[in-house]
């Protein structure tokens, strides 16, 4: 692997540290409290919010033929649809791909309440409002599937079976502290049967050396980047996902999946994209 190409995020690095570090050190200097070590990643989710204001548009842009194949596809059918839960929503940069007469409810999920107000925005810009209900904000994690679905019931929602039709992550998955149990938990509590589990996501190299690299930028990528991994297989871990049988067996969850890279991508990008669509059974 080229040196160029191990080393590339560093221009990511000086990109965000000239964006967002004096706003942070503002923070900072209103509230000492946040170099507590115990602070450190609401500190690293300040940092991050104020990054994402330019590089979401950008990663947006970079994303654009990929999540259009995989969220506004020619058939409709395939498409978001019901109630839609978007993981790691952070600025709404996904939701402006969604199909309006299709989505009934938008269930933004966004742990950094830092970004909710340009969230808030994008979602009525494309139709979804609070005021009448087809707009759901929240502030927990992934992971916690309980206040997901309390959040729902509240909302008028029945969560007597699984109520979600369509779940999306973009480039959120990487950030989750315990992916496997909480996309397990996701599709088997969550997700209804027939519902569709949509990824676009940076994902770990098929390449050894590449895959060296990321493990190797990993730990400090994380820090500075609000909890984001570098060498996450999260492909392989949607097509793992199995629910139990009645009989006490296990198979796959899915009744039908398609997973492709993003195209035209240099093999020696430390952000190596997959995209996938998941039915559940």
């Amino acid at each position: 692997m080229k040196l160029m190409n191990a080393f590339s995020l560093w221009d990511d690095i000086r990109i965000a540290l000239q964006i967002a570090f004096f706003p942070t050190i503002k923070e900072v200097w209103k509230k000492p409290g946040l170099l507590w070590p115990s602070q450190w990643r609401r500190l690293s989710g300040i940092f991050m919010a104020h990054t994402w204001l330019v590089f979401g548009v950008g990663v947006d842009e970079n994303a654009k033929v990929p999540k259009a194949r995989l969220l506004s596809p020619s058939d409709e059918e395939k498409r978001p649809q019901g109630i839609v839960l978007d993981l790691g929503a952070a600025h709404g940069h996904t939701v402006k791909y969604l199909d309006r007469d299709r989505v009934s409810h938008y269930v933004a999920l966004e742990p950094n309440t830092l970004m909710h107000p340009k969230l808030r925005s994008l979602s009525s810009e494309a139709g979804f409002y609070e005021s009448d209900g087809s707009l759901i904000m929240l502030s927990c994690g992934a992971e916690d599937t309980k206040a997901i679905l309390s959040s729902l019931k509240a909302a008028g929602i029945s969560t007597d079976k699984p109520p979600v039709d369509t779940i999306i992550s973009i480039m959120t998955l990487c950030t989750v502290p315990e992916p496997q149990r909480t996309i397990n938990s996701l599709v088997r509590d969550v997700l209804k049967s027939g519902g569709a589990f949509m990824i676009y996501e940076h994902v770990l190299s098929h390449r050894d050396d590449v895959a060296w690299w990321q493990r190797f930028w990993a730990p400090l990528w994380t820090i500075a980047f609000d909890g984001c991994r570098l060498d996450r297989p999260t492909d392989a871990y949607l097509k793992m996902v199995e629910i139990q049988c009645a009989d006490g067996t296990k198979e796959s969850a899915w009744k039908e999946w398609k997973s492709w890279l993003k195209e035209g991508e240099d093999e020696e990008c430390l952000f190596w994209h997959a995209v996938g669509r998941y039915v559940k059974k």
